[in-house]
């Protein structure tokens, strides 16, 4: 029973930590970075003003609060490779597939966050001459934290399926005898 509370409790913390990456992430996609060329009033030339640079700060949040999910589970089932042999059935086939899949859009949304926040920390500071229509100045892309949010959802059905499934296939193990593993002694005298 203590089990099956734990359980249910780590299910909770996983879903918490998912969504509020997720907020976090859609409010860095909300908050990117913007510029506008703008004229030095002491000389002939223009360079790049940044607004609020406050979406690094939430992608590298997202990051984070994804992070610690993704390692709550993996932690819990251990990674699936080390403990105790799983039961065969398609419980544990699933939790192959689930395992695969949760690790697939995990890396995504991670590196969505890890690019974007890099990119949008990144300000050009060039300068021009009045009469220079080109000058370019540098932000990030628009839909990369939208990307980094929409694998976070993935992420999070993903790795609560894995982990039931998981479950499911652990319940009363595979034990290669069904006995005990001692050597019994024989009724012969």
């Amino acid at each position: 029973m203590g089990e099956s509370k734990a359980s249910t409790l780590l299910l909770i913390i996983v879903f918490i930590l998912d969504v509020i990456a997720f907020g976090l992430a859609v409010a860095a996609e909300q908050r990117r970075s913007t510029a506008k060329v703008v004229p030095d009033p002491n000389s002939e030339y223009t360079y790049c003003v940044y607004d609020s640079d406050i979406a690094t700060g939430y992608g590298v949040g997202a990051f984070l609060f994804l992070f610690v999910s993704q390692a709550l589970i993996m932690g819990a089932t251990r990674c699936l490779c080390c403990g105790r042999s799983l039961r065969p059935g398609g419980s544990r086939a699933w939790a192959i597939v689930l395992f695969i899949a949760t690790w697939l859009t995990f890396i995504i949304a991670e590196a969505c966050f890890v690019g974007g926040a890099a990119r949008n920390a990144y300000h050009t500071k060039y300068r021009g001459f009045y009469q220079v229509t080109n000058l370019s100045c540098e932000t990030l892309r628009k839909g990369v934290f939208a990307a980094g949010a929409s694998f976070t959802v993935f992420t999070l059905i993903l790795s609560e399926l894995y982990y039931v499934s998981f479950a499911r296939s652990k319940e009363g193990g595979w034990t290669p005898y069904g006995r005990e593993s001692a050597i019994g002694m024989s009724s012969f005298p």
